[in-house]
């Protein structure tokens, strides 16, 4: 157990990512405290995802005094209605959506804990440092930072001075209570981008959106494939048109899935 009274549920949205399950049970076995469940929703793989979760479920390979695992299969290949089902097939008190190519570090629990034991905090994120296997994109790591401040700042000034919002995103691992979760009607499940910032924008009636000062450490993939200019083009691209009310489903298509 995380803590006497409350306890983390990590739920990650997969969709082929074979290559990243390796990382994620191992960094699962590095975490101090453990989450009190894993719960991995699957979005219709049709590589060897659900096989390899299946052997790593059914060799016990993640130890003892290691938390339960629940695998979940989602009609629908999208991060919000994913997320959806993992919070609502949840027990804990916290949840914590984490992506499959996102580390955590090792008392992330702890983190978590201390930070929504605050009252007038409703939810959380770390900072994101975006890294592959021969470089760290400190550029876009730092643009990712500071866009939590500027996006608010700019598009709902409102929020940003007297609620304290902050617009966090997937690979900054968005952390919140489970009941508060539920009760602002949880991610839009229509959405197929920029589900975390809406859902912030609804959680910051709650209380206070805090980014820890704390590393997390995500893939570059889709920079690795785009290149610096347009990857940070269309981070700009997307996020200022949704600022201004431009359909998801439109922006969703300049957004391509990266495996």
């Amino acid at each position: 157990m995380v803590h006497s009274v409350s306890t983390v549920s990590i739920i990650i949205p997969i969709l082929n990512e074979e290559k990243m399950l390796p990382l994620i049970f191992r960094q699962l076995r590095q975490l101090c405290p453990a989450p009190d469940e894993l719960i991995l929703v699957d979005g219709g793989s049709t590589d060897q995802t659900v096989p390899l979760i299946e052997q790593y479920m059914e060799r016990e390979l993640i130890g003892a005094g290691q938390p339960p695992v629940q695998l979940l299969n989602c009609p629908v290949a999208r991060r919000s209605s994913q997320m959806n089902l993992g919070a609502r097939r949840a027990t804990g008190t916290y949840l914590c959506f984490l992506h499959a190519d996102t580390v955590l570090p090792t008392d992330a629990l702890t983190v978590i804990c201390q930070t929504l034991a605050q009252p007038g905090t409703a939810a959380g994120g770390f900072i994101s440092l975006m890294r592959g296997p021969l470089r760290t994109r400190w550029l876009t790591s730092f643009h990712n930072y500071i866009k939590t401040y500027y996006a608010p700042l700019l598009f709902r000034p409102r929020l940003f001075f007297f609620k304290g919002a902050r617009l966090l995103f997937g690979d900054q691992v968005i952390f919140c209570r489970r009941q508060q979760f539920l009760d602002c009607g949880g991610y839009a499940d229509d959405l197929p981008i920029m589900e975390e910032a809406d859902l912030l924008l609804r959680l910051v009636e709650y209380g206070r959106i805090r980014q820890v000062n704390r590393l997390v450490e995500s893939s570059d993939r889709r920079v690795a494939k785009w290149g610096f200019w347009r990857a940070n083009g269309l981070f700009l691209y997307i996020g200022f048109l949704w600022g201004m009310g431009y359909p998801a489903e439109k922006l969703k298509r300049v957004f391509e899935d990266i495996r």
